[in-house]
Formats: C-alpha cells, sequence, structure tokens
C-alpha cells in the first residue's frame, strides 16, 4: 500500500496559525498590562501603596467624626483586615490555572462566573471604580495645587479652582503617554513616598497644634436623619480608603512567573510590605486627626491645618506629587481596556496616534467631569460605596467561593460569607449618604464658579 502525499493544507493551516499566534504576541506586547514582565517584589509594593494609600486617608479624621470613636476605630481595623484577606485570595487566584494568568480583573470574573456574565458583572464595576478615582484625584489635585498657591501667596489674587485642575490634568496629558506599567514604576514610587510623607505631616503637625479649645467628639449633625447619614457617608470615605484590589491582578501580571517561582510569592511579598505602610498611613492620621480636631474637623485634614503655612504648603504639594501617581496606577487598566477593544474586537492597527488619541480624549473627559462636580466628600462616599465595596470587599470571596468550593461551614466559608455580609452592607449604605451629601452641596454650587 502507497502512503499519502501530505498535502498543502497543513502547512496553510500552520502558517496561518503562526501567523495569527505572532499577531496576538505583537497586540500583547503593545498593550499596557502584558507589556513588560519583569517588574521586581519591590514594584509591587510601591505600586500597591500608590493605589490604596490615596487622597481617602485625608478625610479618615473627618469619617471618624461621623463614625465616633467607638464604631470608627472597629470599622478601620475590620477593613484592614478584610482587604488583606480579600488581597491575598486575588494574588492566589491570579495564577490558579496551570500555565495560564489571569492577567486582568475581569479575565478572573470570566473564569469564575461564565464568559459573558464575569465580564457583565465585573467590568462595569471596575471601570466606575478607575475612572471614579481618577476623576476624584482630579479635583483633589487641583484643589491641594490651590491650597499650595493660597499658603504660598497668601495676598495674590484668588484663583478659580477649575484653572487648577486644567494645570494638574496638563500634567496627564504628558504622563498618560507612557506605554505600560513598568514603564510608570519611577512616578509610582515617588507617588508611594509622597504618600507616606504627607500622611506623616498631617499626624505631626495635628500633635503639634495640640487639641482645639473646646474640642467636642459629639456627631456632627444636630438631627438624628443627619447623622444617619453622616455615618453612611463616612462607610463610604473608609471604603474608598482600601481600594487597591481593583488594579492588583494588573500590577501582578507584571511580574515574570515561572512553575519553580510563581509570581504570587514575590507578589504577596509586595502586598505584606504595602499593607504596614497603609497601616502607618491610615490609623495615626485618622485617630489623632479626629482626636485634636473633634467634630470640627474638615472633610481634607490638611484644610484644618493652617499653620505653619511652608510645612501646609509642602504636605499639600506632596498630595499633588502622590494623586500624579495614583492616577496613573488607575488610568493604566482603563488604557487597556480601550486599547483592547479598539485593536482586538475594532481591528484598528495599534500604533502610537491611537494610542495618543484615546489617552488624551481619556485625560479631557475625566478634567472635565472634575472640574463640573468637584464635591469631594460626597464623590468620596458615593463612589466608595457603590463600586468599591464589591471590587474590593467580596466580589473575590464571591470567586474564592465560586472556584474553590470550600466546605460548607469550613473557617474559609464561614470568613467569605462574613466578608461578603460586610461588602454588601457598606455598598448598600454608602451610597445613600454620598447621594446626600453631593444634593446638599449641589444646592448652594455655581457650576464653573
Amino acid at each position: 500500500m502507497g502512503t499519502q502525499a501530505p498535502t498543502n493544507d497543513n502547512n496553510y493551516n500552520r502558517a496561518e496559525i503562526d501567523e495569527k499566534l505572532a499577531k496576538q504576541k505583537k497586540i500583547d506586547e503593545w498593550l499596557p498590562i502584558t507589556g513588560s514582565r519583569n517588574a521586581k517584589w519591590w514594584y509591587s509594593a510601591f505600586h500597591n501603596v500608590t493605589a490604596m494609600v490615596g487622597a481617602g486617608v485625608l478625610s479618615l479624621p473627618y469619617a471618624m467624626s461621623n463614625l465616633g470613636w467607638g464604631p470608627g476605630v472597629v470599622i478601620l481595623v475590620l477593613s484592614w483586615i478584610i482587604t488583606l484577606y480579600t488581597l491575598w485570595q486575588m494574588v492566589e487566584m491570579h495564577e490558579m490555572v496551570p500555565g495560564k494568568r489571569f492577567d486582568r480583573y475581569h479575565e478572573l470574573g470570566q473564569y469564575a462566573f461564565g464568559e459573558k456574565l464575569g465580564l457583565y458583572i465585573v467590568v462595569p464595576q471596575q471601570l466606575i471604580v478607575e475612572v471614579g478615582v481618577n476623576i476624584v484625584y482630579m479635583v483633589t489635585g487641583g484643589k491641594s495645587l490651590q491650597k499650595v498657591h493660597n499658603s504660598v501667596c497668601s495676598d495674590c489674587k484668588k484663583i478659580k479652582l477649575t484653572y487648577f485642575i486644567m494645570i494638574f490634568a496638563s500634567v496627564h496629558f504628558v504622563l498618560s503617554h507612557l506605554p505600560n506599567f513598568n514603564s510608570i514604576s519611577g512616578v509610582s514610587l515617588a507617588a508611594a513616598v509622597m504618600s507616606l510623607s504627607y500622611s506623616t505631616i498631617a499626624w505631626a503637625a495635628s500633635v503639634d497644634k495640640g487639641v482645639v479649645e473646646n474640642v467636642s467628639y459629639d456627631y456632627r449633625s444636630k438631627t438624628t436623619t443627619g447623622n444617619v447619614f453622616n455615618f453612611f457617608n463616612a462607610l463610604g470615605d473608609v471604603a474608598f480608603a482600601y481600594a487597591g484590589h481593583n488594579v492588583v491582578l494588573e500590577i501582578q501580571a507584571t511580574i515574570p512567573s515561572t512553575p519553580e517561582k510563581p509570581s504570587k510569592g514575590p507578589m504577596w511579598r509586595g502586598v505584606i510590605v504595602a499593607y504596614i505602610v497603609v497601616a502607618l498611613c491610615y490609623f495615626p492620621v485618622a485617630l489623632i486627626g479626629y482626636y485634636i480636631f473633634g467634630n470640627s474637623v474638615d472633610d481634607n485634614i490638611l484644610i484644618s491645618l493652617e499653620k505653619p503655612k511652608w510645612l501646609i504648603a509642602m504636605a499639600n504639594m506632596f498630595v499633588v506629587i502622590h494623586v500624579i501617581g495614583s492616577y496613573q496606577i488607575y488610568a493604566m487598566p482603563v488604557f487597556d481596556m480601550i486599547e483592547t477593544v479598539l485593536v482586538k474586537k475594532l481591528n484598528f492597527e495599534p500604533t502610537r496616534t491611537l494610542r495618543f488619541i484615546t489617552r488624551n480624549i481619556y485625560v479631557a473627559f475625566t478634567m472635565f467631569v472634575g472640574i463640573t462636580f468637584p464635591f469631594f466628600s460626597g464623590l468620596l462616599g458615593f463612589f466608595g460605596g457603590f463600586a468599591f465595596a464589591p471590587t474590593t470587599y467580596f466580589l473575590p470571596c464571591i470567586m474564592w467561593l465560586a472556584i474553590y468550593k470550600p466546605r460548607k461551614f469550613s473557617l474559609s466559608w464561614w470568613c467569605n460569607y462574613i466578608c461578603i455580609f460586610f461588602g454588601v452592607l457598606l455598598m448598600v449604605l454608602s451610597p445613600i449618604g454620598g447621594l446626600r451629601s453631593i444634593i446638599i452641596q449641589a444646592k448652594t454650587y455655581k457650576f464653573y464658579s
């Protein structure tokens, strides 16, 4: 019997597959998240610090004034423990399937809930968080620049907040063109150092000032309804302060990984260092700030601290540098989503021009919304509860239960359900307070004034 000669079909198919793989590899190397995988463990540490210790830390004394000593301390400590636990789960789940890495939050969601449902559950929430943070940071950066200007030059002509937000945005029209996560590591390191610096200034300057006269630790509002809504809003402030989970898989995606040395080892080491820094920033600022000012503290503690002027100006400048880095950390996954859709779904060529246009439009959008709605504390409460609570407090737990299916009533089962209960409470209650706060501030607010 003769053997049949191989046809050209197999060669054609193989060439077609090779061409597809090469095209896919080229796109992956171009996209911001998968473009570079040579990060060290300390990249994870300062990326996580930059992502987590944001403007939220400065509103913690204000949150404490709405929560009171007992509930405030309990919620702060509980949030630190729960979010560290859910972050550990995400680090573990990054490479739970041998030979595959879940480089993006929605990819893990798709594995846990199914191809379409996973996208519908995760992507809207992740986008609300990341775009929400970028808008709030536009406002924070602008307000801090305004504070620097007013502190350094108190006799100068007052300049509208709108212009300061535009000045802050101008930096991002440049920085947003850094191609991937590893390329912003220098910016992120500077931001992480700044967050520790301004947090230290905030509580040390408070200690130096001493307890204000007639300090009161009663609830701020004179009515029960007001106090209840303020309590809800404060829950959102706390949720906002622990918001690094939205970018944790994307950060881990930049760390090299082999079967012998998986990425979860260096990633977890970085997370531990980051959480120690988070505790050093959050607890002194929240507790000392509230102890010194009581219920008269502003929604940004640096506004309560007027003297010494040079120190407050410096702290506000540190805030500006920090939120520049934070903005980039949260914008990078958004750029990745936009560019993935354009290149993979709509078949655009992965070019520098495409990146230039899409990223500039995004920065301009966040700047415009920030200028239009600069309600700092209300925005924190609203976004904090509405989207941060699910992605930080209980979505990782639901994914863990769906994938690993721990035994009923085991320790893992109980831990996850307690986190889910706490997270759902946060999600339901805090946007109510945040929305009320926005409505009250909006009554006296004039657009673009």
